[in-house]
C-alpha cells in the first residue's frame, strides 16, 4: 500500500510541475481570473441588476419588502457562473494529461513501468485538480471583501459545502477528460470531445424533462448542473456527492482500461 502511495504521489508532483511550468496553463489561469473577476463586479455592483442596487431598492420598499439574503444570494450567483465557466476552462487543463503523452511517444514507457496504470491516472488527477484548486484560491479573496460587509455574518458551513461541490463537479470534469485524453494524440481534439461530453452531462436535466417518466427520471439524475445546484444551495445531498464520485471512479476506471487496451493492442 505504501508503495502504491508513493508511486501516486510521484505523478502527482511530476503533473503538478507541469502545470506550473506550462504557458497555457499561466494563460488559461489569467483568463480564468479576469472573467470572473469581471462577473464579480457585474453580479454585486452592475448599476441595473446588480444585488447592491437591488438590496437598495427593497430597502426603500420597508416593511413591505421581501426579505432578501444578500450574502447568500451573491454566493450562489458567482459559484453559479463559475461552474459554467469551468466547463470551459477544464478540457483545456485535462487535454494533454495523456494526449500529449501518446504525441511525444512516453505513453508505452509509463504504460510497461511498474506503476500500475491505476496509480497513473489517481495521480494525474489528483495534479491538475490541485492546479485547478490553486486557481481557484483568488475567488476566496472575492468572496471574502463581500462577505465582510454582510449582516448578519455568513454561516461558514454554507460556503464551505458550495466550494465542496465547485470542487467535486471539477473533479468529475476532469476526470471525465482524463479518459477523453486517453484515447487521441490530439489535444485539442481531447478537449473539443470533453467539452461536447460535459455540455451532454450539463443540459441531459433538460433533456430529460421533454422524455418524461422512468428513463426520463433516470438520465435527470445523472446532470452535473442539478446536483451541483443542489450542493450549491446549502442542501446536504448525499445522492449529489455519490454521483460525483461515481463519474471520478468511472473516469479513473475507464482511463486505466484504456490504457491497458492500448498497451495489449500495441504488443
Amino acid at each position: 500500500m505504501g508503495v502504491i502511495i508513493s508511486n501516486i504521489l510521484a505523478i502527482f508532483r511530476k503533473e503538478l510541475q507541469g502545470y506550473f511550468a506550462s504557458p497555457l496553463a499561466y494563460l488559461v489561469s489569467g483568463v480564468f481570473w479576469l472573467i470572473s473577476g469581471l462577473f464579480f463586479v457585474v453580479i454585486l455592483l452592475d448599476p441595473t441588476e446588480g444585488l447592491i442596487h437591488y438590496a437598495a431598492q427593497l430597502d426603500q420598499l420597508g416593511e413591505q419588502a421581501p426579505p432578501l439574503d444578500v450574502a447568500y444570494e451573491f454566493l450562489r450567483a458567482f459559484l453559479g457562473v463559475i461552474g459554467q465557466l469551468v466547463m470551459f476552462v477544464l478540457p483545456i487543463l485535462s487535454m494533454g494529461l495523456y494526449a500529449e503523452e501518446r504525441k511525444r511517444g512516453t505513453l508505452e514507457l509509463l504504460a510497461t513501468s511498474p506503476l500500475t496504470n491505476w496509480s497513473v491516472a489517481v495521480g494525474k488527477l489528483l495534479g491538475v485538480l490541485a492546479f485547478f484548486t490553486f486557481m481557484v484560491l483568488p475567488l476566496f479573496i472575492y468572496e471574502l471583501v463581500a462577505f465582510s460587509a454582510a449582516n448578519p455574518p455568513v454561516q461558514i458551513g454554507v460556503p464551505l459545502l458550495a466550494h465542496a461541490g465547485l470542487i467535486l463537479l471539477a473533479a468529475s470534469i476532469l476526470a471525465l477528460g482524463m479518459f477523453v485524453s486517453s484515447l487521441t494524440d490530439s489535444s485539442i481534439l481531447a478537449s473539443i470531445l470533453t467539452f461536447a461530453l460535459i455540455l451532454f452531462l450539463w443540459i441531459i436535466d433538460l433533456i430529460a424533462d421533454n422524455i418524461g417518466g422512468i428513463i426520463g427520471e433516470a438520465l435527470g439524475h445523472l446532470s452535473l448542473l442539478e446536483h451541483y445546484n443542489n450542493l450549491l444551495n446549502g442542501a446536504l445531498d448525499t445522492s449529489s456527492i455519490i454521483l460525483f464520485v461515481s463519474y471520478i471512479i468511472l473516469g479513473i476506471f475507464m482511463t486505466a482500461q484504456s490504457i491497458d487496451s492500448w498497451r495489449f493492442g500495441s504488443s
